[in-house]
């Protein structure tokens, strides 16, 4: 592991060159230069399996193969219904490798979003994960005229489907090996015929502010970012990482199925999304991309484990985070670090950091990447403390993943770095929104030409709808969205992301909407941390008897607002929080008011909870 007090080289470009200019040309690359390699790993009925760049291979020709016997065109699309799992990676490479268009749908979304998205996408061929995605393709079915095939992945509760229409992926790979057997360089012209101007994924946004649109990128577009990447958070054959984000969102599919494609770096898939804290044990990857709701759920296990410790243990612990601590502030300060402190250091490894490290999972890490959302500067600090640096990346959908990032040799909590060495970055002078030019910018909106217009100006730069600023030394920081900053009554402007970064670092709050627009004064919304706000409960005799009761109970309520008060006393009076509001349903992905990255939708919120913001200003 890199010592905390020396992290120079740490994302040092290794200078990886792998041929091709579109994705399934640099992939075929990849296996004649790695064939007998493990490549990808995935734990199945309670083993972990590796598979080989060959074997990868093999299966991504013969699901191409099948596609093309059932009449799959260059340029048509298809879409992927289904969790994290190495037959979305089949299934996508072998899409692209035979010249068509990939498009990914979250597992969550709800049958009337899968017929829109494929509406949309002009779908004609439809992988889904099992029976529970196949209902909801054939509930919409109808409406679907493009869709001409539904493969299923696992056909455990199928075996007695019948249906012309569905088949499953295991028949569709012998299909491939017979038409392959007689066309045996069509793949090969398909892979040739790919061009780098082609259109290759569509990623469709959140849909926060409406229908979801469909960000085009161009194989062009994806093979010059993923190598820009390695100048950015360096990777190579002999780091492994977690595959566990949906592969549909921008950061999963670049940051790690074709960044890992790129570099060689072995692909861990997790059990399920609620076996996270396990598999990351098992795997404990060198190289890990989060969240920032995974940096906190991590750390809320942590301190919820202490309080549970015995005395020495506490002890120890305290001592040993002071040290890291101590040094952590040297680093960010640009300071050198005494052998003495060294030291200290290395005994307050051997005394708890290392026990905390390995309890989360990251004792081989060489640094963790956060993104998608604000993080707590508090919360990098504290795993910088641990002796592990994380390193904050901004992007977007439509910039094709990071476009800035914080260099572990200057880190600076807060900020998410200069712009990356691949684009240009800077802010609008008259707003303060962060714009980006490169080559990693999007095609456009699929179908929606006049977004698009609105979205990327003549010149080339994309408008974020992020607002920013920049020190002198080049590093930006968000402030917040254009269309959350908050004007109260008063006409104070509040930035709310910074008061709810402050809140989600609590163990006990797992994510928060502040409320104050054109209001006297500020409120907010609380999801709190049901594992430990129930522990809480548990051990202080609170009675309660479901999610519901928990959330109304006196104590709970005092829990809150002691963490309310904690985060007020950062922010000036206008700007702290008055009174608050506990959502009283156990939200997941499933439902309507969080994004498929488990971030609560601030507009959706705001009305579907109106009434109790109301009687918050009664």
């Amino acid at each position: 592991m890199t010592q905390l007090w020396d992290l120079s080289g740490i994302q040092a470009n290794r200078d990886i060159v792998m041929p091709g200019e579109t994705i399934p040309a640099m992939f075929w690359n990849a296996v004649k230069q790695r064939g007998p390699n493990v490549w990808l790993r995935q734990k199945h009925l309670g083993l972990w399996r590796s598979q080989t760049w060959n074997q990868t291979a093999q299966a991504v020709s013969e699901i191409a193969g099948g596609l093309m016997s059932l009449g799959f065109a260059k340029g048509e699309c298809t879409s992927i219904l289904a969790n994290t799992v190495v037959e979305w990676v089949w299934a996508d490479l072998a899409v692209l490798s035979c010249g068509g268009v990939s498009n990914g749908i979250y597992p969550t979304d709800a049958a009337s979003q899968v017929q829109y998205l494929c509406a949309d996408s002009r779908t004609t061929f439809l992988f889904v994960e099992d029976d529970e995605q196949l209902d909801k393709a054939l509930e919409v079915r109808d409406q679907l005229p493009s869709l001409r095939k539904i493969v299923v992945f696992d056909m455990e509760g199928l075996r007695n489907l019948d249906d012309a229409n569905i088949i499953s992926l295991d028949d569709l790979r012998a299909l491939g090996r017979d038409y392959l057997a007689q066309h045996p360089n069509e793949l090969q012209q398909r892979v040739d015929a790919c061009q780098p101007d082609d259109l290759a994924i569509l990623v469709y946004t959140s849909g926060t502010t409406g229908k979801p649109k469909g960000a085009m990128h161009l194989h062009a577009g994806l093979v010059y970012t993923v190598r820009g990447f390695n100048t950015l958070i360096a990777q190579d054959e002999r780091d492994e990482r977690m595959c566990f984000l949906p592969l549909c969102h921008i950061a999963e599919r670049m940051g790690g199925e074709y960044f890992a494609l790129y570099t060689g770096t072995k692909l861990n898939f997790v059990e399920h999304p609620e076996t996270i804290p396990e598999n990351v044990r098992e795997i404990a990857p060198t190289v890990f991309t989060g969240v920032p709701r995974v940096w906190e759920k991590f750390y809320s296990g942590v301190m919820i484990s202490l309080k549970e410790a015995g005395a020495v243990q506490q002890a120890a612990y305290a001592w040993g985070i002071g040290v890291g601590t101590a040094i952590a502030n040297k680093v960010l300060a640009g300071e050198s670090v005494s052998g003495w402190l060294k030291l200290k250091f290395q005994i307050a490894q051997w005394l708890a950091l290392n026990n905390v490290r390995k309890l989360i999972g990251i004792h081989r890490a060489r640094f963790l990447v956060t993104g998608a959302a604000p993080i707590s500067p508090d919360l990098v600090r504290w795993y910088l403390a641990l002796g592990v640096p994380m390193l904050e990346v901004w992007g977007m959908t439509e910039t094709c993943g990071a476009s800035t990032g914080v260099p572990a040799e200057r880190m600076r909590p807060g900020s998410i770095g200069p712009a990356a060495s691949f684009n240009e970055v800077r802010l609008d002078p008259a707003t303060g929104e962060i714009l980006v030019r490169g080559k990693n910018v999007f095609a456009g909106y699929l179908n929606l030409p006049e977004k698009t217009a609105e979205t990327i100006d003549p010149d080339g730069w994309l408008h974020t709808g992020d607002v920013g600023a920049m020190d002198a030394d080049g590093y930006f920081r968000i402030t917040d969205r254009m269309k959350d900053i908050i004007i109260t009554a008063g006409g104070k402007n509040v930035t709310p992301s910074e008061l709810e970064n402050d809140l989600k670092f609590s163990p006990y709050i797992t994510d928060a909407v502040v409320i104050g627009d054109k209001r006297p004064f500020l409120t907010v919304i609380i999801m709190i941390d049901q594992e430990n706000v129930e522990k809480y409960a548990q051990d202080a005799d609170v009675p309660f008897s479901n999610y519901a009761s928990l959330t109304r109970s006196p104590e709970v309520q005092a829990l809150i607002q002691g963490e309310i008060d904690r985060v007020n006393k950062k922010f000036a009076r206008v700007e702290q929080i008055k009174k608050f509001f506990l959502l009283e349903n156990q939200l997941t992905a499933e439902d309507e008011e969080l994004t498929p990255t488990m971030k609560l939708k601030r507009k959706l919120v705001e009305k579907k909870y109106a009434a109790q913001i109301e009687a918050m200003y009664r």
